[in-house]
């Protein structure tokens, strides 16, 4: 456990927690040099992003594969990084047909920090053990402990409590020598350099983290088949906006009119991959589900792969 005195210490070595020379003079600045400034800024996070580029290709490979075996993304964190990897976990369902237990965000002092700082939260390493055991953590899962700081004691207690139960554990900071890379299987450590506001990891911190989590979860969902090209062919349509999108989607992959797409939606259950192997290979909405099912849910591997095997290569 850390104690008050290191906690100090340990921040005063942060970048995250250092001021920035750029911003020395904020409060003096116009509105217009406010935004350029923190614009400038900003573009620093996709440079940083960048450089731990092989990183965070290693964890899609590790998320995809233990997903694919039915094991669970887990994000967990507290205040900013906590909020980041709930809003990532709670856009899985309608943009991948995820079922919604498949990816996962926790954050310290449980769901009403949400919205409103829980004091002392973050401080506790056990309440982060308890968290995961709530959600009965296993070794197929993976957990991402997310510390823009990279010394969180929840976070920390988070990434050994699951090394313990075999789960795969992956660190994401935002400072070099990162406390948790040493509690972590993988470490993605993005640098931003101090925010314009010092101390303010909602900023520059914030959005390196929101840029790499996109990363985590899309790329997995990726390589499990959830797209086809970069069309969204396994979304939830559970607005008129997303009904919409799944029409245009299904119009484009064959001839078809939008509502006659309409129509052939409705017959294969909103599902989008299947309704584009029901019209393309001439099947039934249950027959396209066996082809997808074959083929690992991978649409393109369903299509080439009845290609294939009538002589079209």
């Amino acid at each position: 456990m850390l104690d008050a005195t290191r906690i100090e210490v340990m921040l005063d070595h942060l970048t995250t927690e250092a001021r920035n020379p750029a911003s020395e003079r904020l409060d003096s600045l116009t509105p217009l040099e406010l935004v350029r400034l923190i614009n400038e800024e900003d573009a620093r996070c996709a440079q940083a992003v960048s450089e731990v580029a092989g990183a965070i290709a290693k964890g899609i490979e590790m998320i995809a594969d233990r997903l694919s075996r039915g094991g669970r993304l887990i994000y967990i964190g507290a205040g900013t990084s906590g909020r980041l990897g709930i809003l990532d976990a709670a856009e899985c369902p309608p943009t991948f047909r995820s079922d919604p237990s498949q990816v996962l965000g926790l954050i310290a002092g449980g769901p009403s920090a949400m919205l409103k700082a829980v004091e002392g939260a973050e401080d506790s390493p056990k309440l982060a053990e308890e968290d995961l055991a709530k959600v009965n953590l296993s070794s197929n899962d993976v957990v991402v402990g997310i510390a823009t700081s990279g010394r969180t004691p929840y976070v920390l207690g988070a990434l050994d409590y699951a090394r313990s139960q075999g789960a795969y554990a992956i660190g994401l900071a935002c400072n070099r020598d990162a406390l948790l890379s040493s509690r972590a299987d993988l470490s993605i450590i993005p640098v931003v350099g101090p925010e314009v506001l010092s101390g303010s990891t909602r900023m520059k911190a914030g959005t390196a983290t929101k840029m790499v989590l996109n990363m985590l979860s899309t790329g997995a969902m990726v390589l499990m088949g959830k797209t086809y090209g970069n069309l969204m062919v396994d979304m939830n349509a559970t607005n008129t906006k997303l009904t919409d999108r799944a029409k245009r989607i299904v119009c484009t992959l064959t001839d078809l009119s939008k509502d006659k797409a309409g129509e052939l939606l409705n017959r294969c259950g909103g599902e989008v991959k299947t309704a584009i192997v029901s019209y393309r290979l001439d099947l039934s909405p249950d027959q396209a589900r066996s082809k997808l099912q074959a083929a690992h849910g991978h649409l393109r591997r369903a299509l080439d792969g009845a290609a294939i095997s009538n002589g079209k290569v």
